[in-house]
């Protein structure tokens, strides 16, 4: 009769081989280092835009900010004006001559394009 000969009296049930097959697979695992995990890195698009462009971006978002913070300050109830949160405001709010300075700043084109 083809196959292995049973181990006992009887042959093994199915349920029986597949524990034996995880006991000794288990056995074997600590012998074998164990494989890293698969790590997809996904690339980011190229930012294609020039620096002039995004020194205009990143000072619009600025003064976009400041923008919000002085709705947020403007709708402060009167009983929180003496406030943390109040002086917070207004120390971020005396920083828009600054950011107005970077607004008009005009920016060099590079190579000779000047």
């Amino acid at each position: 009769m083809p196959g292995p000969q049973p181990r006992g009296e009887r042959a093994a049930t199915q349920a029986e081989r597949a524990a034996a097959y995880r006991a000794r697979r288990k056995a074997t695992a600590g012998d074998v280092p164990a494989k890293p995990l698969v790590v997809v890195r996904y690339r980011r698009p190229a930012d294609r835009r020039s620096r002039p462009e995004r020194w205009a971006d990143a000072v619009q978002t600025l003064a976009d900010m400041l923008d919000q913070f002085q709705e947020w300050r403007d709708k402060l109830p009167s009983g929180l004006e003496d406030t943390l949160t109040a002086e917070a405001l207004d120390t971020v709010l005396e920083l828009r001559g600054h950011v107005e300075d970077l607004q008009a700043v005009e920016l060099p084109k590079g190579f000779g394009r000047d």
